[in-house]
């Protein structure tokens, strides 16, 4: 990586902090020469502080560490992305992210859809919502819904129609995340799981 730093205003460059799991963005900072080095020697992120006038390393004072990952240049070799794991919140604040997010792991559509259905349950109204049906009906009936689904799934993976495939994978999913709420889970839970089992 080769970044010259005595071409950007004051020797510094931006360093955009994202979570290595989660992706979301936690922070922004700015690194000298310096800061660079030590982040790479220490492998916890340092920063030069405009206002201190000086180096610090994140949770220096607080114990909320950034833990290197990794730090990639942009297209114009004028703005790092690295990647850190948090040690507890990253803003000064106490929130998760300098922008007071919760730093959740998402799923794009999927965790969309685990919000939908969660609102639903909570605003239960089973003669308009299939999904509040499901729950009014309980654990039993959205259990045998998931295996049904499960069933239909492997009808379809032994014929030759894609489309339909598809449709009954679909219908599995949607009544596997309604079993995972009922039983007081999310899809991350699982994924948590599936993440133990790395080896």
């Amino acid at each position: 990586m080769k970044v010259d730093f005595s071409q950007m205003p004051h020797g510094l460059i931006p360093a955009i902090i994202q979570d290595s799991e989660t992706k979301n963005v936690l922070m922004l900072g700015y690194m000298n020469e310096e800061a660079y080095q030590k982040t790479l020697e220490t492998q916890k992120v340092t920063f030069y502080s405009r206002s201190k006038k000086r180096l610090w390393t994140k949770g220096e004072e607080s114990g909320n560490f950034l833990n290197l990952v990794s730090i990639k240049n942009d297209c114009d070799d004028d703005t790092f992305l690295i990647q850190a794991k948090p040690v507890g919140p990253t803003c000064h604040t106490g929130a998760d992210t300098c922008w007071q997010e919760t730093n959740n792991e998402s799923y794009g559509f999927i965790s969309d859809l685990e919000n939908t259905i969660k609102i639903r349950r909570e605003n239960a109204d089973s003669e308009k919502s299939y999904v509040a049906s499901l729950f009014e009906k309980g654990i039993n009936k959205i259990a045998q819904k998931v295996g049904e689904e499960a069933v239909e799934v492997v009808i379809e993976a032994k014929d030759d129609n894609d489309d339909l495939f598809l449709s009954e994978s679909a219908d599995l999913l949607f009544h596997y995340l309604i079993l995972l709420q009922a039983k007081g889970f999310q899809l991350n839970d699982v994924v948590n799981v599936l993440k133990g089992r790395q080896k």
